[in-house]
């Protein structure tokens, strides 16, 4: 649950992308210590945002994280699995998920293996299952010309795009990350 430089990356091309005119209701799906949304929330100050997680101790820290930056009023956290979250419709729906491949997680850097839950890290055993849900709820969650913004994998840009045209989105624009990988989607929802 701790932030990353390339996770700081996809808050940078929200803030791009929108102006503090609007007003957003946001999701942050596996919101994990609640740093995207809140970070948003903070820079964006109309803005409503609601995280969800399926560990509860994820919930408990975003928070207290919410009310140590004075947004728990436009802020809400639901301990519940993106299968089982039917609450609002949103303007942007942005999500990390799980995107390693089961069988590569012990070859990853120690500090992030020892520092990380298990849970937010593992995809599966090809490392699109996490992914491919959220894609497919946030079809239903998500506001006709909303935009969906996922982190992904630096070899998952080409089927994560094709998983996204298939629930109706179009894919607006792929950003790399420091390292030069292909690390965020952005799309629209048609």
């Amino acid at each position: 649950m701790i932030p990353r430089p390339d996770t700081e990356l996809l808050i940078e091309k929200i803030l791009k992308i929108y102006s503090n005119k609007s007003q957003l209701q946001i999701l942050d799906i596996g919101t994990g210590s609640g740093c995207i949304i809140l970070s948003l929330l903070k820079e964006r100050k109309k803005d409503y945002g609601t995280g969800i997680d399926i560990s509860k101790k994820s919930i408990n820290v975003s928070k207290i994280n919410a009310k140590l930056l004075n947004l728990s009023n436009r802020t809400k956290f639901f301990h519940s699995s993106i299968d089982n979250f039917n609450i609002g419709k949103y303007d942007l729906i942005v999500s990390n998920p799980p995107y390693i491949e089961l069988l590569n997680l012990k070859y990853l850097e120690k500090d992030v293996v020892n520092f990380e839950p298990k849970l937010a890290l593992n995809g599966g055993l090809d490392g699109f299952s996490k992914i491919k849900t959220v894609i497919f709820k946030a079809s239903s969650l998500i506001k006709k010309k909303g935009k969906l913004i996922l982190e992904i994998g630096f070899n998952q840009k080409d089927k994560v795009k094709e998983m996204l045209k298939k629930q109706g989105f179009y894919v607006n624009h792929t950003f790399q990350d420091h390292g030069n990988n292909d690390r965020c989607i952005i799309s629209t929802k048609i």
